[in-house]
């Protein structure tokens, strides 16, 4: 991780920071924008911005920083573990667990159960983020894979930056969805007024596309089951996508609208979707190419019981019986 990386500039007017985005699939956007600031890249020798505009057959010098020690603390936690091996290990995140520590989570998160659990993961992640490739939100569940060296690393994370990388999600939202399928396509960014959100009105973002297909539609409650598949992972893609569609995934803090539940007739259906506490996101099914067999690995997780739970009473009272189960 710590050679010195060379490259030529073949067409003019290109940005460093699009160039070495191109070029390094293995370092993630904000990698490389920190390793410019931190006068890690050089353009004919010379220190420049990342939003400089190259010209054709100037030469630019990267150097990757080492990867930090892993300091994050080992804790006996409660996991699910669906796969391990020396490279990785693929886990079936609890919802309410957060994946790694961070400011006002220092301990019980994922990776310091994984510490206690594997003795070590790659440090290309940093101090705080060790092995973690990709995320998901403390109250969605389901499935991450995590690595435990710097090579494993790079090659699963340059499969999520190619899009490749199979991500299924389970979600019940408030509103009928009409059609059976569709796509959604816009720029996430922060929220202009409120940065602890994302938004996709924003005038700057980095585009995020979502595919959704309709499971059930439970027409009394108004509530409809969706699977989405996502070709990027943009921090709430799912949940900032379906909430501007007028869609909010039940029981939503963030994105959501406490009304819509408040609203549902059902006695018995309303209580549940006030008592789930959470999102209701599911991660069902991860595919990724093994980073050191080339073999092709597929997981899946069943929907955790409170979800599992709201899903059976709906099916019970509203479901099609001619359809096909949804478990």
């Amino acid at each position: 991780m710590s050679d010195i990386r060379e490259f030529v500039c073949e067409n003019s007017a290109e940005r460093l920071d699009q160039l070495l985005a191109r070029l390094c699939p293995d370092l993630s956007r904000s990698q490389i924008k920190r390793l410019i600031e931190r006068q890690r890249v050089r353009v004919d020798g010379q220190v420049v911005k990342a939003g400089s505009r190259l010209k054709a057959g100037q030469r630019i010098c990267l150097q990757p920083e080492a990867p930090e020690p892993c300091e994050a603390r080992p804790q006996a936690l409660p996991l699910e573990i669906l796969y391990e091996d020396d490279a990785l290990v693929v886990v079936n995140k609890a919802a309410g667990m957060v994946v790694h520590p961070a400011c006002g989570h220092g301990s019980g998160t994922l990776v310091n159960a994984l510490l206690h659990h594997c003795g070590d993961l790659s440090g290309i992640g940093g101090v705080q983020r060790p092995g973690i490739v990709h995320r998901l939100d403390k109250d969605t569940s389901g499935i991450l894979v995590v690595t435990k060296d710097d090579a494993s690393h790079q090659h699963l994370a340059a499969q999520f930056k190619d899009h490749t990388v199979n991500r299924r999600y389970l979600t019940l939202v408030h509103g009928i969805v009409q059609q059976s399928e569709g796509s959604i396509r816009s720029a996430i960014g922060r929220h202009p007024q409120d940065r602890k959100k994302m938004s996709g009105r924003v005038r700057e973002g980095r585009l995020a596309v979502s595919h959704w297909q309709v499971v059930r539609r439970y027409d009394q409650p108004r509530l409809t089951l969706l699977r989405m598949r996502l070709e990027t992972g943009r921090t709430h893609q799912i949940r900032v996508h379906l909430a501007e569609m007028n869609l909010p995934v039940v029981g939503d803090p963030v994105y959501g609208n406490p009304g819509r539940a408040a609203a549902i007739g059902d006695t018995a259906v309303r209580a549940l979707v006030q008592g789930l506490k959470r999102q209701a996101l599911h991660a069902c099914l991860l595919g990724f190419i093994h980073p050191r067999t080339g073999a092709y690995l597929e997981f899946h997780s069943p929907l955790p019981a409170d979800m599992a739970a709201l899903v059976a009473l709906l099916e019970e009272k509203y479901g099609e019986t001619s359809a096909e189960p949804v478990f």
